[in-house]
């Protein structure tokens, strides 16, 4: 199926009507509508709900682009399976096709659900992808490539890298990442979750990696790269690579904890790794900043939980000098009451941070779940979501906003914001955890421009709660804007204490 250019949002009453752009709808109706597997007495399933979008562009070929996503989410963890869309005019339109990873899925793989979708695209136009697979209804789960060789149209290779029974371990928050340099080369990465026998409380979370060397045919034995103490967790491991030099960084957040019960939090920040030598030999980490979201909620009625990318690092790094970025959510500007968006630097290869500069363009309302890239000319781009446009007093809906941030090198002008998308309510989003779109959104930059996936919650009947979105942005729409923003507001006081907001160490919800 072919998507067009639609705009089925609806500018909720009292919202600014500005110029949003229209997206292009990738997702369709559910491949997987007909599916009963994967429930339990309490679980619930929104079926054509889609949540949770990753994408990727062919820097060579830039017109195919290859998107992917969790299609049904249930209430307890995961989903039906998980769908793609592949395009091959730049994002204009898209087709769909289901990823072999679950039962849902034709020819998939024997588990219930799946979850945490991510994709990357090789030099030689290899896309690889990743998915976190497991039941609903047993302790068995896995972390399972899938590979593509012709821009995402047909998918194969499907491969558990790692694979549990035990209810003591449980894989997640996977990514993948191809190799810019190596050809034929792309990295899995994820956190394994050891807890007690009966799966409460937490041992260790270290983060592993598997690597291929030949096009997603075979993966390495797991094996971890960043090793935990007792009561110590990675969790959102994501590699980035220089593509002048090979070299990768891996982005996680650190979290101890003072005892098995998880209780009390000793510290949680954001920490990198380095390798060299193409994943054989890793660095000790270095500390970036401290993680100090707090729970994201609907600040009129703040019983209302929403399950964002709080806690989690989002890295990119500048194609041409090397230069480092993370994005995450923090209150270092509102003394612990609110998450922004925040953002810190390197330029010596992650040996030292600057300190974070607030980059959402509104500091009076929340704003939540980042997204980076960085074009070739060196312009950091940042999305997000944010509340601005929530009248004091409303508990009935909740206008939601999508945007675009930018900033010339060095990413310490973000005063050129613009709007993704036409206002929509959150309330409307699938509840899994709290009104979730997805831990992450997806971004990334082709030549001057932005290509943002995006979910968004649709004013229509529950059968079809939310979409996935794509939208291309320049960096800049006049030479102007780039020399004419101002100074991001800086961090000078020291950061509040850190609160991890979701990631509890009992048997997580992917």
């Amino acid at each position: 199926m072919t998507a067009g250019a639609v705009a089925l949002l609806t500018l909720l009453p009292g919202t600014a009507a500005n110029a949003a752009p229209r997206p292009v709808r990738v997702s369709q109706a559910s491949p997987y509508a007909g599916c009963t597997i994967g429930g339990t007495p309490t679980s619930v399933n929104f079926t054509g709900g889609e949540v949770e979008p990753m994408v990727a562009s062919d820097r060579f070929r830039p017109g195919r682009v290859v998107a992917a996503w969790q299609q049904d989410r249930w209430n307890d963890g995961g989903a039906h399976g998980l769908a793609a869309g592949f395009s091959t005019d730049g994002g204009r339109s898209f087709r769909e096709v289901t990823w072999p990873v679950s039962r849902c899925a034709p020819g998939g793989a024997d588990y219930e659900r799946a979850s945490d979708p991510w994709v990357s695209i090789g030099p030689d136009g290899t896309v690889y992808g990743s998915s976190l697979s497991f039941d609903g209804t047993t302790a068995r789960n896995a972390i399972i490539a899938v590979t593509s060789y012709d821009g995402g149209r047909t998918w194969r290779n499907t491969t558990p890298v790692v694979a549990d029974t035990e209810l003591r371990f449980f894989n997640d928050k996977n990514s993948v990442t191809a190799d810019p340099v190596r050809p034929g080369s792309a990295y899995q990465v994820w956190d394994r979750f050891e807890s007690l026998p009966d799966g409460s409380g937490i041992i260790t979370s270290p983060a592993m990696l598997s690597v291929t060397r030949d096009g997603g045919r075979t993966w390495s034995p797991a094996r971890i790269i960043v090793d935990t103490p007792r009561l110590q967790q990675t969790i959102g491991s994501t590699i980035v690579a220089d593509p002048r030099t090979g070299m990768l960084y891996n982005f996680y957040t650190s979290i101890r904890y003072t005892d098995t019960s998880a209780d009390n939090v000793e510290f949680s920040r954001y920490e990198v790794v380095r390798s060299f030598n193409g994943g054989r030999t890793w660095s000790q980490p270095t500390i970036i900043a401290p993680d100090t979201s707090v729970e994201d909620v609907d600040p009129n009625d703040p019983k209302k939980r929403l399950r964002t990318g709080a806690g989690l690092p989002f890295p990119a790094i500048d194609p041409r000098t090397g230069e480092l970025y993370v994005a995450y959510e923090g209150t270092d500007f509102t003394a612990g009451r609110f998450n922004q968006i925040q953002l810190v630097h390197s330029t010596d290869r992650g040996r030292t941070w600057s300190r974070p500069v607030r980059i959402n363009g509104d500091p009076t309302t929340p704003a939540f779940t980042p997204s980076i890239a960085v074009t070739e000319d060196g312009d950091v781009g940042v999305t997000y979501y944010d509340l601005r446009t929530l009248r004091p007093g409303n508990t009935t809906t909740l206008p939601t906003s999508t945007w675009l941030t930018v900033s010339p090198r060095g990413g310490a002008r973000f005063g050129h914001e613009r709007p993704v998308a036409p206002v929509f309510d959150h309330l409307k989003a699938p509840v899994a955890g709290g009104f979730f779109l997805g831990d992450y959104q997806g971004l990334n930059a082709v030549g001057d421009r932005f290509r943002a996936l995006f979910v968004a919650a649709n004013d229509s009947p529950p059968s079809n709660p939310t979409d996935v979105f794509f939208n291309q942005l320049r960096s800049f729409e006049r030479p102007d804007d780039r020399t004419d923003s101002a100074l991001s507001p800086q961090a000078t006081a020291a950061p509040p204490a850190a609160h991890p907001v979701r990631w509890r160490p009992v048997r997580p919800t992917p």
